[in-house]
């Protein structure tokens, strides 16, 4: 199934400028949360092809959130790409443990971005 419907979750409004205009530049369709809280009530209202993850936010992080979502029978589908400043290895694996598809750290190549995202689709 092709990715057009990207969800960025970030509590950052530079990154999601950033990520937003990078994604629809490139014909993506994007919509953003700010929270973990804001996540859910965008996944409820549509189901995205894809959702960008950060992980350092208050609240819920992204590393609890990605688990909740993954968990989740409705979402599990969906794959998540943790797009993050954590840029230790232990983080990439508990990322990947906690049901990300794939990783990518801060600041974001925007290449290898889509590249990424086009393997997924």
């Amino acid at each position: 199934m092709p990715i057009k419907n990207v969800l960025i979750v970030d509590d950052s409004k530079t990154e999601l400028m950033v990520l937003s205009d990078l994604l629809t530049r490139h014909g993506y369709a994007v919509s953003t949360a700010e929270s973990a809280e804001e996540a859910f009530k965008q996944l409820a209202a549509a189901k995205p092809d894809l959702i960008l993850m950060d992980v350092v936010m208050p609240g819920q992080n992204g590393f609890q959130l990605t688990r909740a979502i993954s968990r989740d029978p409705q979402f599990s589908n969906v794959p998540i790409i943790m797009c993050t400043s954590k840029n230790q290895e232990t983080d990439r694996v508990w990322g990947i443990r906690q049901g990300a598809r794939d990783y990518i750290t801060k600041p974001v190549d925007g290449k290898d971005l889509i590249a990424k995202i086009e393997a997924l689709g």
